[in-house]
C-alpha cells in the first residue's frame, strides 16, 4: 500500500509539471462481481462497494483527451444463494442459504479518457476509457466462512490467494460541470482480471470431516475476478492560468 500511494503521488506531480490543468475525482458506488471458478461461471453475483481517486490530465484549451492514475478500494468476489426446505415437512421448514467469497483488493489503474461534447455544450460530455490496472489483495473473508472447516473441498483455502494481480479496465461515463472548478461524473466500469486471484493445487490425503477414517483428495482451484462497477463522482479542478 505504501508503495502505491508513493507511486500515485509522483505520477500526480508530473501530471501536474505537464499538464496545462489537473482534475481530481474522488468516486464511489456499487460493484456487481463475477468469479469464474475451475474454468465454469457457476457463481452469483457479489454485491459491493468501491471507492476510489483518480487524478487527470486537463489541458485548458482542447480539453478532449486525458491521462489518468486511478488508485482505489475495491471488495471483489462472487456469492452462493439457494432454497432449501425439508422435503418431509413441505416448504415450512424453508429457508434461504447465502454466502460471499470476498477479495478486498487496492487496485492502479493507468489509462487514457477520450472525451465528446455532448449536444455540442462544453460543460457536459461523455467519455470512454481504457487502462492497464493492477491489484494488491488487502485480506479476504475465507477463514471467516462457518462451514468451510466442513467442507474444504468446495471451499478456497487461505494460502491459494494470489495478492498481486493483473488485468485491464474500460469503460464511459458523463462529465457535467457545476462551476467553473467542481464537475461531477458518472461512470460505468468493466475490470476483468487476466491473472488468477486464487490457485491451488491438488492436496492429496485430506480427512473426510463427515465421514471418520477416510480421506480424499482436493482438486485443483483456479478463480479469476470480473467485476463491474457503477460510480459517481465529484471532479475539483486545479487550473493553471498563464498570466503574461
Amino acid at each position: 500500500m505504501r508503495y502505491g500511494i508513493l507511486f500515485l503521488f509522483l505520477l500526480t506531480s508530473l501530471l501536474t509539471l505537464k499538464a496545462q490543468s489537473t482534475a481530481f475525482v474522488f468516486q464511489g458506488g456499487l460493484s456487481l462481481g463475477t468469479q469464474k471458478w475451475d474454468n465454469s461461471f457457476d457463481r452469483k453475483i457479489l454485491y459491493a462497494s468501491h471507492f476510489a481517486i483518480a487524478v487527470e490530465s486537463v489541458n485548458n484549451d482542447d480539453d478532449k483527451s486525458a491521462f489518468f492514475v486511478q488508485l482505489g478500494y475495491h471488495i471483489k468476489g462472487s456469492a452462493v444463494r439457494f432454497l432449501y426446505y425439508n422435503i418431509n415437512s413441505g416448504f415450512p421448514n424453508a429457508g434461504f442459504s447465502r454466502e460471499r467469497f470476498e477479495f478486498r483488493n487496492l487496485s492502479l489503474i493507468l489509462g487514457f479518457k477520450q472525451k465528446f461534447a455532448l449536444n455540442g455544450s462544453d460543460n457536459k460530455r461523455y467519455y470512454y476509457f481504457g487502462g492497464l490496472r493492477g491489484d494488491y489483495t488487502l485480506s479476504t473473508n475465507l477463514e471467516e466462512l462457518p462451514n468451510a472447516k466442513l467442507n474444504p473441498g468446495f471451499y478456497p483455502l487461505p494460502g491459494g490467494v494470489r495478492h498481486l494481480i493483473g488485468g485491464f479496465s474500460v469503460g464511459g461515463g458523463f462529465e457535467f460541470s457545476f462551476s467553473e472548478l467542481v464537475g461531477g461524473e458518472l461512470k460505468v466500469s468493466l475490470h476483468p482480471d487476466v491473472t488468477l486471484q486464487y490457485r491451488q493445487n491438488p492436496i492429496p490425503n485430506v480427512v473426510n470431516p463427515n465421514n471418520p477414517g477416510t480421506t480424499y483428495t482436493i482438486p485443483e482451484r483456479r478463480i479469476r475476478n470480473t467485476t463491474l462497477e457503477v460510480g459517481v463522482g465529484l471532479r475539483l479542478l486545479r487550473k493553471v492560468v498563464y498570466v503574461d
